[in-house]
């Protein structure tokens, strides 16, 4: 299908989603949020791909919510404002479900603030790399909501509840450095380097274990759910099922003749 507020490439075996509304900051309405859903469901059943990088276009990875679509909501006669929510969250959530149970990693490639949805759809993704200025921020108590798009699920677990908390209630805005020293982002680069940066990295995730990387993203997310049993019965189902795929093979012969190996053949 024809996009609007996105753009959706491919390279091979690596597809990038890019926000595309820089005029706005890549601010997240409803036609950028049903598009964002459609590319990133593309990507999860397109068997080609291998992994997908999300970004946004000009200053912004991704301000949040648009201001002026609520304020325009709020002033129509037809329908409260409430039913731009529901229909926002249905995009928004639909679109992190499908970037967490894909098995496929992806990676956010951060240019910019990353406030509210953004930041949201940020900590969503398996990796990020962020410029040296973005800046982040929860900003929902700001305008008087609440967080969505699985902040308040992502945020506790990645920097902890006091911290969470602190973003969460006082807007506090992060610069990159910090996000970087809170375990936010797993690495920082200069502006120019970012777009070489994230193809790289999706590159080399590509050439990897394909079945593995599916397996591996599972028990990422299994274990914030799982007891130590619980996950150890899942590493176990997961290791058997690797064992018995063609990349398995192709590394055990790949480390036995001293060369790279090459998965997915």
């Amino acid at each position: 299908m024809g996009y609007s507020k996105i753009l959706l490439e491919r390279w091979d075996d690596v597809s990038r989603i890019t926000l595309a509304r820089p005029e706005a900051f890549n601010a997240y309405d409803l036609d950028l949020a049903r598009e964002l859903e459609l590319a990133m469901e593309s990507c999860g059943r397109d068997p080609l791909v291998k992994a997908v990088i999300l970004t946004g276009e000009g200053k912004a990875f991704c301000s949040g919510g648009d201001i002026k679509e609520m304020h325009d909501w709020m002033q129509r006669r037809d329908e409260p404002v409430s039913a731009l929510f529901q229909r926002l969250t249905r995009h928004l959530h639909a679109t992190v479900v499908e970037m967490r149970r894909m098995p496929k990693p992806v990676i956010a490639a951060i240019n910019g603030v990353a406030a509210g949805a953004g930041f949201s759809l940020a900590m969503a993704c398996d990796l990020r790399l962020a410029v040296t200025s973005a800046r982040f921020t929860q900003a929902y108590t700001r305008i008087g909501l609440v967080p969505d798009g699985g902040s308040s699920y992502f945020l506790p677990r990645l920097v902890g509840p006091a911290r969470a908390a602190e973003l969460m209630f006082l807007n506090r805005v992060l610069t990159a450095q910090e996000a970087l020293q809170w375990g936010l982002v797993s690495r920082l680069v200069e502006q120019e380097a970012l777009e070489q940066e994230a193809l790289g990295l999706a590159r080399q995730l590509a050439r990897g274990p394909g079945l593995a990387h599916g397996l591996l993203k599972g028990l990422l997310r299994t274990t914030w759910e799982f007891s130590l049993e619980g996950q150890l019965e899942e590493e176990r189902r997961s290791i058997v099922e690797a064992s018995l795929s063609p990349d398995f093979q192709e590394g055990i012969q790949a480390f036995l003749n001293k060369r790279e190996p090459k998965f997915g053949k």
